[in-house]
């Protein structure tokens, strides 16, 4: 099992490393998901999930998730072949959290070797969520 610490990491790269190694079959952890940065013009970025949120019927959906630890857990989705079992198959093997659970504090964290944030315009996952009215 892998655990992997989303820190101020770049959504769509820690994003398409994760996808990686569910697809070769490996158990994937992410910790500290609200972290997670996304690159872009901040409004465009919140223009684009809220447009993503109020799609479809509220019976019907699509749903789209608030919490961080579930949009990022969306955008792996969409780069693994969900329709398929394989891609579902693979898509169980992934959890993600919001800070650092008790289970995983003893354990080895492994800081991802991607693009960091630092010094990039954009938002936060958990800067996202509140916009959208998550509660965490």
């Amino acid at each position: 099992m892998k655990v992997y610490d989303g820190d101020h990491k770049v959504l769509g790269r820690l994003a398409t490393l994760v996808a990686q190694d569910l697809l070769n079959g490996e158990d994937v952890r992410v910790v500290n998901a609200e972290k997670v940065f996304i690159i872009g013009n901040k409004d465009m970025i919140f223009r684009k999930y809220r447009k993503n949120r109020e799609r479809g019927k509220q019976r019907k959906g699509p749903f789209y998730p608030r919490r961080p630890e579930r949009i990022f857990k969306r955008t792996v989705r969409g780069m693994l072949p969900y329709q398929q079992p394989r891609g579902r198959k693979a898509f169980k093997q992934l959890r993600a959290y919001i800070g650092i659970p008790r289970e995983f504090e003893d354990k080895e964290i492994i800081v991802p070797e991607v693009k960091d944030a630092e010094g990039s315009k954009g938002v936060m996952l958990k800067d996202v969520s509140s916009y959208l009215g998550a509660k965490f």
